[in-house]
């Protein structure tokens, strides 16, 4: 999805499992542990509870629908697949269910919006969030609304931009909302409102805070233990520093400075252990942590200039291991699969050539990647410390920078012109 994309990076090269339950009964949805309820899944960092073994014939596909444009990636949540699109009219969006088993259509609903257009399209980007049955959406020109997320009703709309008086991005609103606090939180950018807040029920605004440019990442939360105490931050990403913020007001606890990244931040922020890793295009990556003699200081804990990427956001593993894609564009475009030891920044091992500028990963309950490549190709792979080696792949959609959705044993994927839901426990 490029919700963690900037569609302008690509316009210059082309015109364990209980440890795993333990955090997705941590998290702000309500929605039962296999479902994939926001960008990232569950956690919010690609992880799964699903269990998915290697197949030998392509996993049977359970039901097709045509849908309009788009880079949201499908979400789910009590069995029904919610599907944001380009509307069928003009400068119309659409919200679409879909019963995950059947296929059968829930609800759609379709709203207008202002004219936008775009070499890569001009559907939505940024993925919805599901928490309490209802739906929260973004639409590429910052159309904010809630959705009964059962019987698809409007609950409010907003467009921050227009009320704030702020111009879109020239990429379109890519950034992924977050609930967290009964807070819809998402970057909008400029003077005292880069980061704003709104109430989850009515869709007023709450908080709003920082004077900078927001970048395309999407934010996170981030639950740090200090002296036996834990605090959960809210993390963003401008083009100039990463805050932790508090998610009820908006207070600033602690910020650490970017070089100042011009292409802005699309891949979103990672937690592995006590460390958050940010990747950028401009600088490479980067892990921070919190200063052992106070809690509010972050310190680099390693910097690795070489380790870039457009929009595509990895994954972590246990072990210690973090997932990166990371992008090369000369003498030809190429996305890597980086493994690298999240405490120490040290490579471990890299695929070189997974996609040609990126790549969807979930890290499966068994310790696999289950892996989206641009070109539609689902893999399954072991990927530990010593090494990668691929299980089982199958064509299953056309070219798309849209990340899978796994959940139940349902894998759900997108391309330009439809969305697949692939059973994979019916895999021989």
């Amino acid at each position: 999805m490029l919700n963690h994309c900037c569609p302008y990076h690509i316009k210059i090269v082309y015109c364990k499992s209980a440890i795993f339950a333990f955090f997705i009964l941590c998290t702000t949805t309500t929605a039962i542990a296999s479902d994939w309820p926001q960008w990232l899944g569950p956690m919010r960092n690609g992880v799964s509870s699903d269990v998915v073994e290697p197949w030998k014939q392509s996993p049977p596909v359970a039901w097709r629908h045509k849908v309009g444009n788009g880079f949201s990636v499908p979400v789910i949540a009590n069995g029904i697949v919610y599907v944001h699109a380009l509307g069928e009219k003009t400068d119309t969006e659409t919200v679409v269910a879909f019963d995950l088993k059947s296929g059968e259509k829930k609800w759609e609903r379709s709203y207008s919006r202002d004219p936008y257009q775009s070499q890569l399209g001009s559907g939505p980007r940024a993925t919805p969030s599901i928490v309490n049955n209802s739906l929260i959406v973004m639409g590429i020109t910052g159309e904010l609304a809630a959705y009964d997320a059962l019987k698809g009703n409007e609950i409010w709309r907003v467009n921050p931009y227009k009320s704030h008086g702020v111009s879109i991005p020239g990429f379109g609103v890519c950034s992924s909302p977050l609930v967290v606090e009964n807070r819809v939180v998402l970057p909008v950018g400029g003077s005292g409102v880069a980061i704003a807040a709104y109430d989850v029920q009515t869709g007023k605004l709450d908080w709003q805070g920082l004077d900078e440019p927001a970048s395309a990442a999407s934010p996170i939360t981030w639950t740090r233990t200090h002296n036996d105490k834990q605090t959960k931050d809210l993390v963003v990403q401008t083009t100039l520093r990463i805050v932790g913020m508090d998610p009820t007001n908006g207070q600033v606890r602690w910020e650490h400075p970017l070089v100042f990244e011009p292409s802005g931040v699309s891949p979103t922020p990672l937690i592995s252990g006590n460390r958050l890793i940010c990747t950028t295009q401009d600088t490479g990556t980067l892990a921070v942590e919190s200063m052992l003699s106070n809690s509010n200081s972050m310190k680099v804990g390693w910097w690795n200039e070489k380790l870039s990427s457009y929009f595509s956001t990895g994954s972590v593993g246990g072990d210690d291991r973090v997932f990166l894609i990371t992008n090369t564009i000369m003498p030809l475009p190429r996305a890597d699969l980086l493994c690298l030891d999240s405490q120490s920044g040290d490579e471990l091992w890299k695929k070189q050539g997974l996609g040609y500028f990126h790549a969807g990963i979930i890290v499966t309950a068994n310790d696999k990647l289950l892996i989206l490549d641009d070109a539609g190709n689902l893999i399954l792979a072991e990927a530990n410390r010593q090494g990668y080696q691929e299980l089982s792949k199958s064509k299953v959609c056309g070219g798309t920078f849209c990340n899978p959705t796994l959940a139940d044993g349902y894998v759900v994927v997108r391309d330009g012109q439809e969305v697949v839901c692939l059973n994979l426990e019916s895999s021989p």
